[in-house]
């Protein structure tokens, strides 16, 4: 009787598995197809951050007026007109949208503005006084 009953569980124990092998085969072939849809996933998504990379670098430059590049930049013309208009070098920069430290180095001479900034500085060499003063209250705000 004992070679029937390890008989019987060999054979339950073959089926078994058999049984799980199959599930298991079902298993790794839909993780394996998973992975490689990941895989196209994040190649498709690296694409398309280049894509908006190189959109967004074309639309900056297309965004520049072109007569922006005719702005003269002097920095005690700077200082002058900021003077004249009262402001401080930070009161100056929140109009601008740069830091105190940028206003200060333009200056000195030490650094120049970019074209965004070139283009800020044109618009606020056309201000008076009171325009700044009221731009910059309604900054504050």
């Amino acid at each position: 009787m004992p070679n029937f009953a390890s008989a019987l569980k060999e054979e339950i124990v073959r089926l078994a598995r058999k049984e799980l092998r199959s599930e298991t085969e079902k298993l790794k072939k839909a993780s394996t197809a998973y992975r490689s849809e990941i895989a196209a996933l994040k190649r498709r998504v690296a694409a398309l951050e280049k894509q908006l990379v190189q959109v967004s670098r074309k639309s900056a430059v297309k965004g520049t007026p072109t007569d922006v590049t005719k702005v003269r930049f002097s920095a005690k013309g700077l200082a002058a007109h900021r003077q004249r208009l009262g402001l401080s070098a930070a009161d100056l920069g929140a109009l601008l949208g740069v830091s105190a430290q940028s206003i200060y180095l333009w200056e000195a001479g030490k650094s120049k503005p970019r074209q965004q900034q070139l283009a800020a500085i044109s618009a606020m060499r056309k201000m008076g006084k009171r325009e700044a003063l009221a731009q910059l209250s309604s900054l504050a705000v």
